[in-house]
């Protein structure tokens, strides 16, 4: 036997030294690596925080009279970043129209304009009008500025709207639509044809070229040039006489009501004939609540 026995080792024997020494710096790395995330999202969400608020700081004190300041506002969009843009501030307005009244060609005169965005008739589809829900959910998208149309100016816009006939939903809903109105701070503008005779001819003679395609066998809604003019002019109604009265009086109406329905809204009131004869009506009228009535064509 040997003089010193060895006596065995009581429980599980100590790893190597160069590997205890390697667990332990994986261990600090570990520990910096934790301490260095914790320290940079806190000081992502200060800057955050800051730029929030100096965000609300300056986009808070926009350089607009104040009695403007319920009608500007900030988007913040989900789709994109407006960066420079941000605290820009941003007029909601909506067209009113009626079909053959002028409404294509002045929006056409809108979007002419670098800063303006007006994205047609979003309310031409069916399943954006089917309740006043659906309605609301399609204005917010729109006035949130996520609304991405070839007329959209984005992330500099200075002003953003549409386009809505009366006969896509808007009277349907008008008590919702006026609180919607007036809580998001829209301006209404009402365009109308005074002469509804003229109105109901080119709708007539729109409904014929739809199906004749006089232009080259294409329809179009809007004549472009002299030209084309010229070959949709050639088209003559046949008007029938005696509910010829009854119909203009019906439009009228409706253009009445309309006007009523939405007497509270800050609005402009323009006629497609005024805007022809006067470029400079634009300049001449301004946003307010006016209390107009229907014009008396003193029909029999």
């Amino acid at each position: 036997m040997h003089p010193y026995p060895l006596k065995g080792s009581k429980g599980a024997s100590l790893p190597p030294r160069p590997t205890l020494v390697f667990l332990i710096a994986l261990f600090g790395l570990y520990v910096c690596y934790l301490s260095f995330n914790q320290i940079r999202m806190e000081s992502k969400h200060v800057e955050e925080n800051g730029a929030q608020e100096q965000d609300e700081h300056v986009c808070t004190r926009p350089y607009v009279p104040s009695e403007e300041l319920p009608y500007v506002h900030f988007p913040k969009p989900k789709g994109y970043s407006r960066a420079e843009c941000s605290c820009n501030p941003v007029r909601f307005f909506v067209i009113v129209s009626m079909q053959r009244s002028g409404s294509g060609w002045f929006e056409t005169l809108l979007n002419s304009h670098p800063n303006i965005s007006s994205n047609g008739e979003i309310f031409n589809r069916v399943d954006r009008r089917q309740n006043i829900s659906s309605i609301v959910q399609t204005l917010d998208k729109l006035y949130d500025l996520d609304w991405l149309t070839s007329a959209a100016k984005n992330e500099c816009t200075a002003a953003f709207g549409f386009k809505w006939m009366l006969n896509q939903g808007f009277m349907d809903h008008h008590d919702d639509i006026l609180s919607y109105l007036n809580k998001k701070g829209v301006s209404v503008i009402f365009l109308f044809r005074k002469n509804t005779l003229r109105r109901l001819i080119s709708v007539l003679a729109n409904n014929y070229d739809r199906d004749a395609k006089q232009l080259n066998g294409t329809h179009k809604s809007h004549v472009h040039s002299e030209e084309e003019a010229e070959i949709l002019a050639k088209f003559k109604p046949e008007l029938d006489v005696s509910t010829l009265v009854s119909n203009i009086r019906d439009v009228e109406k409706y253009m009445g009501d309309c006007l009523d329905s939405f007497n509270t809204t800050r609005r402009m009131i323009l006629y497609y004939e005024d805007i022809i004869r006067n470029r400079n009506v634009l300049e001449q009228n301004s946003f307010g609540c006016p209390n107009e009535v229907p014009i008396d064509y003193g029909l029999p």
